[in-house]
């Protein structure tokens, strides 16, 4: 897409990168959607791991070992539980992918894909969700010496559909 940032239709568990963002839940020990296939895909190891790192609040991330994986880690970021009228939850989503991308920055890593966070069980607005990975991502990678590939991984066609469109509003670089 534009620069580093790129948007694919795929299954975020087959990729070959140095972290997957995990769509995660507080406790970080696995549940449904997203999470629960990059559980499955991981193995019993990224559970055992995770039940080391006491918990995740919402808006925050930590960052395991990929285990079975193709990627080499796995960074899970708490999303918010849909609640219209809350104005909090649009910083909290940000949040999710900022702290990725920075823990992700901090060690060095090259490439990084997310999954559209709380958008699933979580039932954040598919748009309004993208438009803030979207923005959220596109200030990070502005800055220097910055993950150089960043992809949005979508599962489905309507989603690849809003990502693309709104990556498209992403500057050049």
């Amino acid at each position: 897409m534009r620069g580093k940032i790129e948007v694919i239709q795929a299954d975020i568990t087959t990729l070959a990168v140095d972290a997957i963002v995990n769509a995660a839940n507080c406790t970080l020990l696995g549940g449904g959607g997203v999470d629960g296939a990059i559980h499955r895909a991981a193995g019993p190891d990224l559970r055992k791991e995770c039940e080391t790192l006491n918990g995740c609040a919402t808006g925050e991330a930590k960052i395991t070992r990929g285990h079975n994986l193709g990627a080499r880690f796995v960074i899970h970021a708490v999303g918010p539980v849909w609640s219209a009228g809350n104005p909090r939850q649009a910083q909290l989503l940000a949040s999710c992918y900022r702290r990725a991308l920075e823990i992700a920055a901090e060690r060095g890593l090259k490439s990084i894909a997310f999954p559209s966070i709380s958008t699933g069980a979580y039932r954040y607005p598919l748009r309004e969700a993208a438009e803030i990975a979207v923005s959220t991502v596109a200030r990070f990678s502005e800055q220097p010496g910055t993950v150089e590939r960043i992809i949005f991984c979508c599962y489905s066609a309507e989603h690849t559909r809003v990502y693309e469109e709104l990556a498209r509003g992403v500057p050049e670089r």
